[in-house]
């Protein structure tokens, strides 16, 4: 019987499945959120962010974290949602060196409206799971999210 090659492995099978679904509902999804509220989709996901956030605001540093940017990144993606108006950078009082990304009142209203039609798609995507399936893919993701930081540390 051969032997299997590295390439062959059903991990790396197992991580090109989940990689090919999201590059295909981040396509979907996306274009459905800029051609119905003219707003891309990484547009969305940091308004999400600072809409959850308390106060609406995160640092720059932060934001980049969460949206998975680089600080340099997120610095030219906030540049665009200011000037149309969705965010603004605010100083921190306490440290020159940091500013906070803070959602607007028309970034308010562009994630109220956005937030309806995205929930909508996810809706009709997630059709045919039951709640004991997005409950077990919830938690099998949620095992995922730490191994940044692992890897990151060396792990």
């Amino acid at each position: 019987m051969p032997q299997l090659s590295r390439r062959d492995d059903a991990l790396i099978t197992t991580f090109g499945r989940l990689v090919e679904a999201q590059s295909r509902l981040e396509r979907r999804l996306g274009a459905d959120l800029e051609a119905r509220c003219d707003l891309p989709h990484a547009w969305f996901e940091v308004l999400v962010r600072l809409g959850r956030s308390a106060a609406g605001r995160l640092t720059m540093g932060s934001l980049a974290e969460e949206v998975s940017l680089t600080t340099g990144g997120v610095t030219r993606l906030v540049d665009r949602m200011e000037a149309a108006g969705y965010v603004e950078r605010v100083p921190c009082p306490t440290d020159r060196r940091v500013s906070y990304a803070s959602l607007t009142d028309s970034g308010r209203a562009k994630l109220d409206e956005a937030t309806q039609v995205h929930a909508a798609n996810l809706r009709s995507v997630f059709a045919t799971f039951s709640d004991e399936d997005r409950n077990t893919l919830d938690a099998l993701l949620d095992r995922l999210r730490p191994v940044h930081a692992d890897l990151a540390a060396g792990s």
